[in-house]
């Protein structure tokens, strides 16, 4: 039987908040940018849309990735967070392609048009919610450390960005409608940091997917703390990688050859208790035991 996990509970509380957020925007911005004749703030409203899609898959990745592990998924199912961050990241990338591209077509076909003082207002409290939505979901994806959830936090802060962008555009053709080239070149600011994260989005679910495994200095603070249980003689062999945003690793550790396999085993329980105990990413931990011979592994 399945418990509460404190992450799943706190990543669909932060994660319904979001779309609660989202859906109030989208209603203001397509409003306000219809009525105020603003085609950036109504282009926002639609970028908003591809939120509530991301909240989706966040709150889809979150409910799969914290199954407990069966006989299909002994290891869980935590590359189904993993792959939620990865669709993030690529809904990162194609929303500042459809910036680019509607930039550009504004820069070399634009008509003059001066919107009103609503679509500002606006446009300042979408970057308002968003940053302090950001601020939330982040503290909550680096509390229960999940990638998912960070991305998501990621993707509030661009839409926060290209918020900026907008208030930028909307203000300067506000002041003097042939200024509308403003808002193409702040949309064109804005879509590098749009790509920088959802690049290292992509970049960090893809090396979870191939199993690279965490810094040198982790499996070292594994090795160490293995080798201070009593009557482990070597830690040797360490694996690991991530899933999830979390750490599973394999060790193995030597031992007297004399012990019984009784006292083997509550050494090897040891290791295990002690090193999820001790690192916090750390989920699950398989040790194995070798006796001892003449000769030390290392």
């Amino acid at each position: 039987m399945q418990t509460e996990d404190p992450k799943l509970k706190s990543g669909m509380k932060v994660t319904i908040v979001g779309a609660i957020v989202n859906i109030f925007l989208v209603i203001i911005k397509l409003y306000f940018g219809f009525i105020g004749r603003s085609q950036a703030l109504v282009a926002d409203g639609i970028h908003s849309l591809s939120d509530l899609f991301s909240d989706a898959v966040v709150l889809l990745g979150l409910n799969w990735g914290a199954k407990d592990a069966d006989d299909n998924h002994p290891f869980g199912h935590g590359r189904i967070e993993t792959v939620s961050a990865l669709v993030i990241g690529l809904l990162l990338i194609a929303v500042a392609v459809g910036i680019v591209y509607k930039s550009v077509q504004t820069l070399y076909h634009h008509e003059p048009v001066q919107p009103t003082i609503w679509t500002i207002l606006a446009a300042f409290v979408s970057i308002v919610l968003k940053e302090i939505l950001y601020h939330y979901t982040v503290y909550i994806g680096k509390k229960h450390k999940s990638l998912v959830i960070v991305a998501n936090a990621w993707h509030h802060r661009t839409d926060a960005f290209s918020s900026i962008a907008v208030l930028i555009g909307i203000t300067g053709a506000y002041l003097n409608p042939n200024w509308v080239y403003a808002d193409a070149l702040a949309s064109l600011f804005v879509t590098y940091f749009i790509v920088k994260v959802g690049w290292e989005l992509i970049w960090q679910a893809l090396k979870e997917v191939v199993d690279t495994a965490p810094d040198e200095e982790v499996l070292q603070l594994i090795r160490a703390i293995s080798e201070r249980i009593d009557g482990v003689l070597n830690a040797h062999d360490i694996k690991a990688r991530y899933s999830g945003g979390r750490i599973i690793t394999e060790v193995h550790i030597v031992v007297d050859k004399n012990l019984s396999v009784f006292e083997g085993h509550t050494i090897a329980k040891n290791v295990e208790y002690t090193l999820i105990d001790e690192i916090d990413e750390l989920v699950k931990v398989i040790v194995h035991v070798d006796p001892s011979d003449n000769k030390i592994i290392h």
